[in-house]
């Protein structure tokens, strides 16, 4: 992996979900989703729900949404399951500056607008506890006695008025609290967080084009990298080049094309090239690592042989800009 340290070969029951949901009548919907990860959580696994939410279903163009939401932002955060998207593994952008799967309590509305669609929802805000110069992905609080002192705004506008064209904007803004131990971080602010992604898919008969563009801000992130915890709850300030970005950028594009279509299979060879730093800006006194500033070539096929049975493999070459970099095999 160009830093002289050997990893070992790694095979792992990732992910497997079961789905729940009724229709109680034709206004009132449940919609649920339980997920396994790692077989075991007896080694690092856990179980855990992905969503749980219930819908009243008033009209195509205003409905109310409530429960644990998946936030509706990028591509993948809401439609996760491996049979939605290209790749054995999901976008870095979309795991690192969109946390996906990202899903925090909260209510909303919902609806379709002639050629347009929107979601919009108020929810819990993020722990910026769990924030770090890799990125967001640790201050979710995924549901679970989350703290709710302050809440967040998420929204989603697409548009569909083109066949095969979906194009749209998401948008996320609102204070992630923080809480220190005892005796560390007195006094720091709450760490105001914006999110923001442009995205657009294209499908004309076997061809497929995807792309995505995404940015966060925070405030106050001087303060936080000065009060930030370690695992082990002991007071260990963020210096140098560990500091948390205030800054997070990442952008893809992917293209594939499916060689069986019009058969009952699919065979879609794709490739992916993305960009991802996590420290796109910091604050004075800090400085940016050259390791968390990425660019990633994944190229790679996805077969179905029917539509809801996928089989992936690809392979990924991560160049890293401080010069190390990896290349992985995903099945």
């Amino acid at each position: 992996n160009g830093t002289g340290v050997t990893t070992a070969d790694q095979i792992d029951f990732l992910r497997a979900v079961v789905y729940f949901g009724y229709r109680f009548n034709e206004k009132f919907l449940l919609n649920t989703e339980i997920e396994f990860e790692h077989a075991s959580t007896g080694k690092g696994g856990e179980v855990s729900a992905e969503f749980a939410y219930l819908d009243y279903l008033a009209r195509p163009e205003f409905n109310v949404r409530a429960g644990l939401l998946l936030l509706p932002m990028g591509f993948i955060n809401e439609g996760h399951e491996p049979t939605t998207f290209l790749g054995a593994r999901r976008p870095d952008s979309e795991n690192s500056i969109i946390p996906s799967t990202w899903r925090e309590n909260g209510v909303g509305v919902f609806g379709d607008v002639g050629s347009f669609s929107y979601r919009a929802y108020l929810v819990n805000g993020l722990n910026a506890d769990g924030f770090s110069a890799s990125g967001l992905r640790n201050g979710r609080q995924k549901g679970a006695s989350a703290k709710a002192d302050q809440f967040s705004l998420v929204g989603r506008l697409d548009y569909t008025g083109v066949e095969g064209l979906l194009v749209g904007v998401s948008a996320y803004s609102g204070p992630s609290s923080f809480y220190p131990a005892a005796g560390s971080g007195a006094g720091v602010p709450s760490v105001e967080t914006q999110i923001y992604d442009l995205h657009a898919d294209w499908r004309v008969g076997a061809f497929e084009l995807r792309g995505l563009a995404t940015m966060a801000k925070l405030d106050h992130v001087a303060e936080l990298n000065a009060a930030e915890l370690s695992s082990t709850g002991a007071a260990a300030p963020l210096t140098g080049s560990n500091s948390i970005g205030s800054l997070l950028t990442g952008h893809y594009v992917q293209a594939g094309y499916d060689v069986l279509a019009g058969t009952v299979n699919s065979f879609t060879p794709f490739v992916r090239w993305e960009q991802l730093d996590t420290q796109a800006e910091v604050p004075l006194g800090y400085a940016r690592s050259g390791a968390n500033q990425v660019t990633i070539t994944t190229v790679g096929f996805s077969y179905k042989p029917i539509d809801q049975v996928v089989v992936k493999v690809d392979f990924q070459d991560y160049e890293k800009q401080d010069g190390t970099g990896i290349n992985q095999y995903n099945v």
